[in-house]
């Protein structure tokens, strides 16, 4: 099999600016000429086995990061981006894009803010009657949008506010994080009281008092509780970090406090080594890891995501949560398969039957237009409200990774994954999906022409050429 070349020049000028170093003294320490090294900054040449080496030897670098950076999920975000019709029929080609996003990832950041603006107007032009006369009907990403993106191309990890958790979690590993959370509080002088009110949590700062609800599950009031402890007690560490992320908007700030202060949260609950050590020990089970660390199903997953610290990475997983519309409410995948940023996931992904067996996980071999192939697990959620005629809400998520990784995961041990026959084709979207052959299309794949034939009709009223 041929050795794979390594094109990361992006990444590897943008090592060198954080360091602080020029292309020559960059080059003296690779080893290499200056020249050479231009080269490779600008994909003219692969990254060379001694440039790995000494990246490693000289700066401790991870050279795993040259092969996971944003280009795969910038393209695959252009790609769903230019399936606007907006852009018309005529997309650029694959190669273009991933040349945009190895070569010039700022620019195919623009083009995604750009597009994130054009919806955003869009949409405010659709309810034109309530947004006429009011101020803040500018045309910009909406905070949660930018939020969210932020998380997403940091691979859903924080290097600060993780550590930061694991130190305070480590501080006395025989005690768990939340028993020592309520200690912490009371040294401040603030007392824990629970409410039976529809609020999750309630923080009264002038009586002193943390309200947490009666109704909610021990695991919630666990992460309300750290939660609060990261507010009170995190704060330069929070707007440091929102610092470096330079939102655009006070909204999205304040919205990404609240997504850190959850980050500590999980990360206290289930402390990066202690959980890692256990995820690998008892091959990624779900149930034994939550009744481990006091926490739920959905927080165990979502925090198996977040496994990529530098030098100690767990296994790149996806994690997704849809509802009931199949609307994606959280999406993150450290793996190459990225979600549709906009509307619903594909729905012969198994995520979506998980409705239909609730309590059940189901698993699923599945292999993506790229060629890639996962086991996938998905299970349903319901947060009941706690009271008769209280609302339920309903949500399935989807755990997952790429199926090289199956003998790491308890759940793929009677799995056949050497079968091809064995993996069910899903997608990302239709727009944007290349199988022409899908029953479950619901609009036709934008870089594709169609063909009508009045007197014929198969699976779907057109053919794809």
């Amino acid at each position: 099999m041929a050795t794979q070349k390594l094109y990361a020049g992006a990444k590897l000028r943008e090592t060198r600016q954080r360091l602080g170093l020029t292309q020559k003294d960059f080059a003296a320490k690779l080893g290499v000429s200056l020249p050479y090294l231009n080269q490779m900054e600008n994909n003219n040449r692969p990254v060379s086995t001694t440039v790995v080496l000494a990246l490693a030897q000289e700066f401790g670098f991870d050279v795993t990061e040259l092969s996971t950076g944003d280009a795969e999920r910038m393209v695959s975000d252009m790609r769903e981006a230019l399936a606007d019709p907006v852009f018309g029929d005529d997309p650029p080609p694959l190669a273009d894009l991933r040349l945009t996003a190895s070569n010039a990832p700022a620019l195919a950041r623009a083009f995604l803010e750009l597009h994130s603006a054009y919806r955003q107007t869009h949409e405010r032009l659709a309810s034109l009657d309530e947004a006429l006369g009011r101020e803040d009907a500018r045309s910009q990403s909406s905070p949660w949008d930018e939020v969210r993106d932020f998380f997403h191309y940091c691979d859903n990890y924080i290097d600060a506010v993780d550590h930061a958790a694991e130190r305070f979690a480590n501080g006395d590993s025989k005690v768990a994080a939340y028993d020592l959370a309520a200690e912490r509080l009371a040294a401040m002088g603030i007392s824990l009281a629970q409410d039976d009110v529809g609020k999750l949590r309630h923080f009264d700062r002038e009586a002193g008092v943390l309200y947490l609800s009666s109704r909610a599950a021990p695991e919630s009031q666990r992460f309300q509780l750290l939660l609060q402890l990261a507010l009170l007690t995190q704060d330069a560490l929070l707007e440091a970090t929102l610092d470096f992320a330079r939102f655009q908007s006070d909204a999205a700030r304040a919205i990404a406090k609240i997504g850190l202060a959850n980050y500590f949260a999980g990360a206290a609950m289930m402390p990066y080594g202690q959980f890692l050590a256990a995820a690998q020990e008892t091959r990624h089970d779900l149930e034994l890891l939550a009744n481990r660390f006091g926490a739920s199903i959905e927080q165990v997953c979502h925090r198996l995501s977040t496994l990529q610290r530098p030098g100690a990475k767990g296994i790149p997983f996806f994690f997704v949560r849809v509802d009931q519309a199949g609307t994606i409410t959280k999406r993150h995948s450290a793996t190459r398969l990225q979600f549709a940023r906009f509307g619903g996931a594909c729905p012969l992904w198994n995520v979506h039957r998980a409705f239909e067996t609730p309590g059940r996980f189901l698993r699923q071999l599945a292999e993506t237009p790229d060629g890639v192939r996962y086991i996938s697990l998905a299970r349903d959620v319901s947060k009941p409200g706690g009271s008769f005629g209280a609302p339920v809400r309903r949500f399935a998520i989807a755990l997952g990774c790429e199926v090289k990784h199956a003998g790491d995961l308890v759940y793929a041990d009677d799995l056949d994954v050497s079968h091809a026959r064995a993996f069910e084709p899903i997608g990302i979207s239709c727009r944007i999906c290349e199988r022409t052959e899908c029953h479950q299309r619901s609009v036709p794949p934008l870089e594709r022409r169609l063909q009508v034939t009045p007197d014929e009709r198969g699976v779907l009223p057109y053919s794809v050429g």
